[in-house]
């Protein structure tokens, strides 16, 4: 079988021994293009990028902040993407959104956005598996990855399901509730990335509520990696580019076994 370039790069990732660390910047965020430049030079496998949105249903406080701002400083999915065609990062980028903006530009439309600005893939967390058909099918056409979520209450019947649908990576949702950084891993993270694993070879990262290096060395002991939101956009809010750039370094050390 042949996979999408992000897959690719997160089991080539999980083939040397390694784990994958993919972190979220919100685009259109000042700094935003500086903020993924240093996390691809300090060891990051992928990059989600946020399409800000009015009415973010998962996203805590940090990252409706910077939402609020990029949206403010006139950022558009259309200006985002533009924006994306001359990032030249050299790993894989995920956009997240949610389907009102998938829904709004048309299926195929946004697919081949996506693909023409090079992004490989999306995350759409408010699109549920049983509706998700017409977007997959033009995701699949236009060669893009959508990565699917399983959340921690999901009963053992649906979670094939889930990781049947899964192109890129298996978003394994630490917890319940909105992204933010936590005092600790939850252990829904942990278990619900041991029930994945146990049943697909997709790439299985935990996001949500990994919130420091300790704790995505915490999660890496099951899953095949993780994604960090809210401890990376704080830091780029606070200090810009160049502490992201330092965090995830850090990151790395820590879940590089």
């Amino acid at each position: 079988m042949t996979y999408g370039r992000l897959e690719t790069q997160l089991r080539q990732r999980r083939e040397a021994g390694g784990k994958s660390l993919v972190p979220y910047i919100t685009g259109g965020y000042p700094g935003w293009q500086d903020a993924i430049r240093a996390c691809a030079a300090n060891g990051a496998d992928a990059i989600e990028i946020g399409l800000p949105f009015s009415d973010p249903v998962m996203d805590g406080p940090i990252i409706q902040q910077a939402s609020q701002k990029a949206l403010q400083a006139g950022a558009t999915p259309i200006s985002i993407l533009q924006e994306v065609r001359s990032l030249d990062v050299g790993i894989p980028l995920a956009v997240m959104c949610y389907y009102n903006t998938v829904f709004h530009a048309g299926h195929e439309r946004f697919a081949f956005a996506l693909a023409d600005s090079g992004v490989s893939g999306a995350i759409i967390p408010d699109l549920p598996l049983e509706e998700s058909g017409p977007w997959c099918e033009a995701a699949d056409a236009a060669g893009i990855e959508t990565v699917m979520l399983a959340a921690p209450t999901a009963p053992d019947d649906r979670l094939p399901r889930v990781v049947a649908r899964a192109r890129g990576f298996v978003y394994s949702v630490g917890l319940l509730g909105v992204t933010g950084e936590r005092a600790a891993l939850e252990l829904t993270a942990t278990d619900l990335a041991r029930r994945l694993k146990a049943i697909t070879e997709v790439p299985v990262l935990v996001g949500v509520g990994v919130s420091n290096a300790q704790q995505a060395a915490q999660a890496v002991q099951v899953a095949d990696g993780v994604i960090q939101g809210a401890s990376v956009m704080r830091r780029l809010i606070e200090s810009g580019a160049d502490a992201v750039g330092e965090y995830i370094a850090e990151v790395r050390r820590a879940i590089t076994l």
